[in-house]
């Protein structure tokens, strides 16, 4: 996206496409939760409300994501993953809006510590408790949220940055306020994406290095990033 208004600026911006290659999260799944849906119950159509609003306007008619968007779209899936029903999931989100104050409650460093007590207030109408009981137990709440939380950094309340190699190898960063959030390498702030397709067109890292005046190590975290994005892209 190009041509980024001032009020973008330390947000991060991505479109629907960039946001699923980032999170892994397919393109149409993004679409649902962030603009909700249509659907024949019964005879009868329904539609069904996003989970959250995004943190930026659209632009051009389409969904523009922020970085606390790409974060929420992160643990959405994790509660999804481990078999938290929509039903349930929504409940939650709507509670956790309440009781955070924001619009983006999963993402939140409140969230992590009471996240729990959410669930504690719910039930599941189609009979999952047992999940619902577990997700009580901080022991349990932490486990899932967990390996989310290991690649984030936080200032204050919110995520400020997250370390897709983890915290212990901050090579590569995709922080909001450098480059509208793409993902860059962190001392020289070259996105990874301009350092891999420069490898891809010479063949040779230690030219693309020299060239890009950074190591080759950082090339080499930044060639092995997007092959890795490259092979969990899922359809849009």
């Amino acid at each position: 996206m190009d041509g980024k208004a001032p009020y973008l600026i330390g947000a991060g911006i991505y479109s629907v496409p960039e946001a699923s290659r980032l999170t892994g999260v397919s393109a149409a799944r993004i679409r649902r939760w962030l603009r909700g849906y249509h659907f024949v119950s019964s005879g009868s159509p329904h539609r069904q409300r996003p989970v959250w609003s995004p943190a930026l306007p659209e632009i051009d008619g389409k969904l523009a994501l922020a970085f606390l968007d790409l974060v929420e779209i992160r643990f959405v899936d994790a509660f999804l993953n481990q078999g938290v029903t929509w039903q349930v999931l929504r409940k939650a989100a709507a509670k956790a809006q309440d009781f955070v104050g924001t619009s983006h409650p999963f993402s939140t460093r409140k969230f992590k510590t009471d996240g729990r007590h959410i669930f504690a207030e719910l039930e599941d109408a189609k009979g999952g408790t047992s999940l619902i009981e577990l997700l009580k137990s901080q022991h349990y709440f932490e486990r899932v949220i967990s390996p989310y939380l290991k690649d984030l950094e936080f200032d204050g309340d919110e995520p400020s940055r997250w370390w897709p190699l983890g915290l212990n190898r901050r090579q590569i960063v995709i922080d909001p306020a450098r480059s509208f959030g793409q993902p860059i390498i962190a001392t020289r702030g070259i996105p990874t994406a301009v350092l891999a397709q420069a490898v891809k067109a010479h063949g040779s890292i230690a030219e693309v290095a020299r060239w890009y005046e950074t190591d080759v190590a950082s090339v080499k975290a930044a060639v092995r990033f997007e092959q890795r994005l490259s092979q969990n892209k899922i359809a849009a």
